[in-house]
């Protein structure tokens, strides 16, 4: 009997410190992640303009949103069109920049370069972005481009419409390649070398057959990682839009779900339809990460 005690109250001791551990992480998980969301879903669905009490509409918001609101309409077509760009590429990029690097000499040095564009501010960095494509002859561009004699007039980079998305592209690849690089560079230095030797015994005679039988299974970990940063960072663009073309840009070209619901929230003070706006990015990111998670987990995860 007395060892029974003794044993149910170590495992209720045990249980206790468990808890203790796990308390702080889940008391700022629920105050900075579950209740903002829960609390931005109740706002969405009241019409609020901060002077005046909460006023609730049930999904009055939604449906304004999607029936009659043109500018939405364009932010959402602006903010998927950019994701479905930029993501892919970035995350191929910072791919196969960590395979290829993860075999040369010097790697931290190389490492460190990729990543430092990634802990920089969006803005800073386009700033220094906007020297390169700058709409008139000094720009350095269009100055090189008329020196080769190319062009003779200066192409409008940030001022045309249509040149917007390739820009914001060519930037948001550029500073989001540096978290997914890490994360796989990471990856690439845990695998063991004693699954290549025995790959190689197998028939795995070159780097593509390593690559496709070897480092994208076991990758799949780091890869899922990386595709959920990827998402949230595509769907998240707003600075680097603001910046270049500023808001909301030649016919709106510059509009995004971030930028829009800045604008309803802290120029217009209309918490209530900003929060709608939230919820519906909230959603597509959402959906987004189910999909590639379900495409990238394994089958017993």
């Amino acid at each position: 009997m007395a060892r029974d005690y003794t044993r149910i109250r170590d495992r209720n001791a045990e249980k206790w410190i468990a808890i203790a551990f796990f308390a702080p992480f889940a008391i700022l998980f629920l105050m900075f992640t579950i209740a903002p969301v829960v609390i931005a879903i109740i706002l969405s669905m009241t019409d609020y303009s901060v002077l005046q009490p909460p006023l609730l509409v049930w999904f009055e918001n939604y449906v304004y949103m999607f029936t009659q609101d043109e500018f939405f309409i364009t932010a959402i077509q602006n903010t998927i069109t950019f994701a479905l760009f930029s993501g892919p590429l970035g995350y191929i990029v910072s791919f196969l920049v960590a395979w290829i690097l993860n075999s040369v000499r010097g790697r931290n040095v190389f490492a460190l370069l990729f990543y430092a564009p990634s802990i920089t501010s969006g803005i800073a960095m386009s700033v220094i972005w906007l020297y390169f494509f700058s709409p008139d002859r000094y720009g350095f561009i269009n100055d090189m481009l008329i020196n080769m004699g190319w062009i003779s007039d200066p192409i409008l980079w940030t001022r045309d419409p249509h040149n917007i998305l390739f820009i914001v592209i060519v930037v948001s690849v550029w500073m989001g390649m540096g978290n997914g690089f890490l994360a796989f560079l990471a990856g690439f230095q845990n695998l063991s070398k004693e699954v290549f030797e025995a790959a190689s015994i197998d028939g795995v005679k070159n780097k593509f057959q390593e690559l496709i039988y070897i480092l994208l299974p076991l990758m799949k970990p780091m890869l899922l990682f990386g595709a959920i940063n990827t998402i949230a960072a595509s769907f998240a663009v707003y600075e680097i839009p603001l910046t270049l073309a500023g808001y909301p840009g030649p016919q709106n070209s510059a509009m995004t779900l971030v930028g829009y619901m800045n604008d309803y929230a802290f120029t217009r003070l209309n918490i209530g339809y900003a929060s709608a706006v939230a919820v519906v990015l909230f959603a597509i990111t959402f959906i987004f990460g189910r999909i590639v998670m379900k495409v990238l987990s394994s089958k017993d995860e």
